[in-house]
């Protein structure tokens, strides 16, 4: 953002993030608890804290465009430090859905590739292809052709499957999808 733009408040903001993610907001005080349990706070722009902060205030454009929401790993240490029991993955995780179905401009293009790449993964076989995920994601963020050498060390390791494995309960799947938005 331009430092010579006004700021845009989204109103409607914080009510779709709660809606969509089913945490309750409102209710963080800014302890500041999950910034201190969260492994992933040195490298984000803004911290877990300040995320919330600003869907509270509307600030929509600064926290899809920010780093922060794509680098959450959802380890969880920011729900087991808060008193009020946020999920801040759950959070990150509803905004990352925004952020790509409103085509907001991403700072982290190659986890936004591994983002999209797994849930098709998943979405197309019930579960993870690891040969096929790590080849397409491969494709579109770094040259695939240096990661060969790796690819069949794993393969004759028994540990990448030349084929897709299909989960048994497709309508489950589908219900999942369904409910993850994917």
């Amino acid at each position: 953002m331009n430092s010579s733009e006004p700021i845009r408040i989204e109103a409607g903001f914080m009510n779709e993030v709660t809606e969509r993610s089913g945490q309750m907001f409102s209710s963080c005080f800014q302890c500041r608890s999950c910034s201190g349990g969260c492994p992933m706070a040195e490298e984000m722009d803004y911290l877990p804290n300040e995320i919330i902060r600003m869907v509270q205030l509307g600030l929509k454009q600064e926290v899809l465009e920010s780093r922060s929401v794509w680098l959450c790993v959802g380890c969880l240490a920011c729900v087991s430090e808060c008193p009020n029991g946020i999920s801040l993955p759950e959070m990150m995780d509803t905004l990352r859905q925004i952020a790509l179905e409103e085509k907001a401009t991403v700072k982290e293009p190659e986890v936004v590739a591994f983002h999209q790449e797994f849930l098709g993964q998943v979405k197309r076989y019930g579960r993870l292809y690891e040969l096929g995920f790590m080849a397409r994601y491969r494709m579109k963020s770094l040259p695939a052709l240096r990661d060969i050498p790796n690819y069949m060390k794993f393969m004759f390791s028994g540990r990448l499957s030349l084929l897709p494995e299909r989960i048994h309960k497709r309508v489950d799947m589908k219900k999942l999808n369904e409910v993850c938005h994917v």
